[in-house]
């Protein structure tokens, strides 16, 4: 346990952690780091240190949660220090720990900035760990050869995330994200479906960590809110599709896509679009997104599958143990006598 890794969250807006209700109104990089965390928590000292914790310190799920001071050395002499989004704060933390491990956990494409504080971070062999292998190429083509050291973990889904008995509602698909990935756009193209299949309803669940315009909304929207993680995948379990089709917004992984297909819920995605291709679990949920007929075809090939064959499967490489296995690889930890709940395959 000598050692161990810290992870430095400077950015969210409060502190959090794996406690129940402790992620609420936050996003998929908070909930991400916690589940990593916390799976690493057996076999490592884990500590998590943010910026917005104030007062006493945290424990959940064997992690230490604690707050964050960038002008002082961490107390817990961590052999890794794991700091999210933060391309300033990596180098201080490597000359406050010039033995320690310094990486640069990467959920978002960073602004044009980022780039002059690029040389800083190599020169102080600072590893940057992207979410998918589209983003780390993204990233590397963006700096240039300035960039430093640049690899990617895929984020975890659950490891019992599988289809059920549920009955899959052929009108009914799913928006499952913040307002601001496209969801103007994803409106405009459900109300031109509509007019081709009138019994369509679009369900749009909102985590409500950011007000964002979206403009009109169509008829047949059911507004869910935001939702706890079972409810949100019981909507999924319902959904004839994850109804996706934007090419506005890129992401880097897309979490809401791998669950959705973990339990049979197939996407509508933009083709070529941030990590669409590589995440979602077969090309076919890749398409124009621009071109209606496209669309229509899609959702009708869907609709007159159900119940006949599975509409997606889960990618088995983004199981939360295959997911810990890599972050134990990348900090050299053996994983062989931890416990077997954490060595379950598809």
């Amino acid at each position: 346990m000598s050692g161990g890794i810290t992870f430095v969250d400077v950015l969210a807006p409060r502190a959090y952690s794996g406690m129940p209700g402790d992620l609420a109104g936050l996003g998929g990089t908070e909930a991400t780091l916690v589940r990593i965390a916390e799976s690493l928590a057996p076999r490592l000292r884990v500590t998590v240190r943010q910026s917005a914790r104030q007062g006493h310190d945290r424990l959940s799920g064997r992690v230490r949660y604690a707050g964050f001071d960038v002008r002082r050395p961490l107390p817990e002499a961590p052999a890794t220090i794991v700091v999210v989004n933060s391309w300033k704060v990596a180098p201080r933390l490597a000359r406050l720990h010039p033995t320690a491990r310094i990486i640069v956990w990467q959920h978002v494409f960073p602004g044009r900035h980022n780039r002059a504080l690029a040389p800083a971070l190599r020169e102080a062999g600072v590893e940057v760990i992207c979410v998918s292998a589209a983003h780390a190429d993204w990233l590397r083509a963006f700096l240039g050869p300035d960039a430093p050291c640049i690899g990617h973990i895929h984020n975890p889904i659950d490891d019992d995330l599988f289809p059920d008995d549920t009955p899959r509602d052929p009108n009914l698909m799913l928006f499952a994200s913040s307002p601001h990935k496209g969801l103007g756009q994803v409106f405009r193209r459900f109300e031109a479906l509509k007019h081709r299949v009138p019994s369509l309803r679009l369900a749009v669940a909102d985590p409500g960590y950011l007000a964002w315009p979206a403009g009109p909304v169509p008829a047949g929207v059911i507004p869910l809110g935001r939702l706890e993680k079972p409810r949100l995948v019981s909507w999924m379990r319902r959904a004839m599709c994850l109804f996706y089709p934007q090419d506005q917004f890129a992401e880097t992984f897309g979490l809401v896509i791998a669950e959705a297909n973990a339990v049979g819920c197939p996407a509508l995605l933009q083709r070529g679009l941030g990590a669409n291709d590589e995440v979602a679990s077969d090309p076919g949920q890749c398409i124009d997104t621009t071109n209606p007929e496209a669309i229509a075809a899609r959702i009708a090939d869907w609709r007159s599958a159900i119940g006949h064959c599975p509409l997606a499967t889960a990618r088995a490489e983004f199981r939360l143990s295959q997911v810990t296995a890599q972050w134990a690889a990348l900090l050299n930890t053996d994983l062989a006598a931890w416990p077997r709940r954490h060595a379950m395959q598809d």
